[in-house]
This record gives structure tokens, C-alpha cells and sequence, in this order.
């Protein structure tokens, strides 16, 4: 059975026909539950099955993850690449790129509705006659531009906060556990900064990474059997010189550090208590802080003027 394309350009029309995109199908049957494999890739692969169905979603979930009705059958949708770029490169006939990234990011976000939010917003933009990224008297306009900055944020103290630790084969290693599902976001970031030395970035929650050979930057994952209670890396495999280097950077952060003016609450905003576990500067101390004294003691001019002079009173040659 062919297969037609449901993101069609509308045709041109005025008046007040014009609020609604005559290429977009009504849909008119019965609501399904459809399931798919996780992948973005997928959830584009269930829009175009939505449209080409004509049955809106009831719910739209990850395979497994389904809790339908008694009685509900769901609809598996398997993942077609093809399929899903022509609907992802179709949907800059409704949207701009920003509007269009903002899915994605809201796909990243892990909302329990994701797949839901993003279905509403694509098909509202496709029955609108204007662009509605500003149509913040939508509550699905309002939701998604509210994770998409809150995704632009962690991205954003991801690449700030992130400290690396070198392996004793070279390789600079960190472990990060975001709110959100930010790799995909920093990747450019990264490999760009650091592309003169292998680094990995891990994302425990996720239990996936970002490695990168000195050529190009690749998912990777690992065993699902490691264990997870920890995020550091066993000293054994570190650089010896490495815990050197955590001290260094402590004492630098020491002793550029002006107590007169701590200000502990700005400090928090600015860097959030749960990014400290990231930090090398935040970590215990070894060694406790004592201020450098490597400067002679000041003297006032009075005593800078007066001669010295011996016990019986003579001056000093």
C-alpha cells in the first residue's frame, strides 16, 4: 500500500478559512494507543502513522512502558528512518529551525508526556495560519518553550561544570548524572574545546556516553551490570600525578577565594549545590588552607626614617 505523505504545503486561501491548513487530515477515527522503540527517530515514525491513520493518539509510549486500558490493543510502531527525516525535514513548512529544535530538546527533556506535548504542538502549528512559538495563551506553547530553557540551562552548567580526570592510558574521563538527557546538546561543545585529547564523557543515570578518539565523537554504552552506586574512578587506573593535580587546582581556588566576600547564597545560584559533586574545588580538603607568607612585613614611614642604633646609643655605620 502506497504510503502519501501527511505534512503537505496547504494551499493558499483568504479569509477566514485561512486559520486552518487544508493539507492536514482530519482526524476522525477512534483515538489509538500507539508504542514505539524510545528513539526520536520512532516518535517521528508514530507522527507520520498518526496522520496516516486519521486516529489521533490516546497515548504514545515507549515499547514496555505501556499501560493501556484491559481491552486496549496498542499499536507498535516500528521505526523508519526514511520516514522520519521527510516528517522532520517537512515540519520547517510549519515551523522555524529554533521552533523545530525545541521539540527535540523537549524530547531530551524526559518529561512523562514528552511524546504527547509534542504531537499537540506539531499539529497545532500545522492547523495555524501564523507561527505560534509566541502563542503563550497555549498551554502547549508555554510548556514547551519552558523545558526548552530549562534544557539551554543544564546544557549550558554542563559544559561549565564538568571536570575531567586522566587516566593512566591517557584518556580524560568524567561522569556526570544531568536532569536531563543533555550528551546529544554538549557533544559540539566538547569535541570542539578538547580535539587534541581523548576524552569520555558518562552519563550515569542514562548509562550511556560520549567518546571521542582524536577523529570524531561516538555514543557509547555500557554493561547494564555495572554497579551504579558510585560515579568515581578507581585510583588504580588514575594518572599518578593526577591527585597532584586536584590539589593544585584546590589551592588555586583557595587562595584566589576573598573570604570578606563570601556570599554564600549567590554562590548557590549561580552554581547549584548539585553540580558540587562535579567539582574538584568542592571536594574535601587534604590538606587545610593556610594563606601564602611569602611577603616582607610592612613598615610604616616613621620607622622606615628613624636610624638604627647600637645598645650605647651611637649610630649604626
Amino acid at each position: 500500500m502506497s504510503q502519501s505523505l501527511p505534512f503537505r504545503r496547504p494551499a493558499a486561501s483568504v479569509g477566514p478559512a485561512a486559520t486552518r491548513r487544508p493539507g492536514v487530515p482530519e482526524l476522525r477515527q477512534a483515538p489509538l494507543d500507539y508504542t514505539y522503540d524510545g528513539s526520536f527517530e520512532g516518535l517521528l515514525t508514530v507522527l507520520f502513522t498518526i496522520y496516516e491513520r486519521k486516529a489521533a493518539p490516546n497515548s504514545i509510549q515507549a515499547h514496555g512502558a505501556m499501560q493501556g486500558g484491559l481491552f486496549a490493543q496498542p499499536v507498535a510502531v516500528a521505526t523508519d528512518e526514511t520516514l522520519s527525516a521527510r516528517v522532520w525535514k517537512n515540519l520547517l513548512r510549519y515551523l522555524d529551525k529554533d521552533a523545530r529544535t525545541r521539540l527535540f530538546h523537549v524530547f531530551l527533556s524526559e518529561a512523562p508526556d514528552r511524546e504527547l506535548l509534542i504531537f499537540r504542538y506539531a499539529d497545532l502549528a500545522m492547523r495555524t495560519g501564523r507561527d505560534i512559538s509566541e502563542n503563550y495563551a497555549d498551554d502547549n506553547v508555554r510548556r514547551v518553550q519552558r523545558l526548552a530553557q530549562q534544557m539551554y540551562r543544564e546544557k549550558h552548567r554542563m559544559e561549565a561544570f564538568v571536570r575531567f580526570e586522566k587516566t593512566q592510558d591517557g584518556l580524560f574521563h568524567a561522569t556526570i548524572e544531568p536532569d536531563f538527557d543533555v550528551l546529544p546538546l554538549i557533544a559540539a561543545h566538547f569535541t570542539k574545546r578538547y580535539a587534541d585529547q581523548r576524552w569520555l564523557i558518562y552519563d550515569r543515570r542514562r548509562r550511556y556516553g560520549l567518546y571521542y578518539d582524536l577523529h570524531q565523537t561516538d555514543v557509547v554504552e555500557f554493561d547494564s551490570a555495572t554497579p551504579r552506586h558510585s560515579s568515581a574512578v578507581s585510583a588504580t587506573v588514575l594518572d599518578e600525578r593526577e591527585p597532584l593535580f586536584q590539589v593544585l587546582w584546590q589551592a588555586y581556588f583557595d587562595h584566589v577565594n576573598i573570604p570578606e566576600r563570601k556570599n554564600l547564597k549567590l554562590h548557590r545560584r549561580h552554581m547549584p549545590l548539585r553540580y558540587w559533586r562535579y567539582l574538584s574545588e568542592k571536594q574535601p580538603r587534604e590538606q587545610r588552607f593556610a594563606a601564602i607568607r611569602n611577603k616582607r612585613p610592612v613598615q610604616s614611614p616613621t620607622t622606615a626614617s628613624l636610624p638604627s642604633t647600637t645598645p650605647d646609643g651611637n649610630e649604626k655605620d
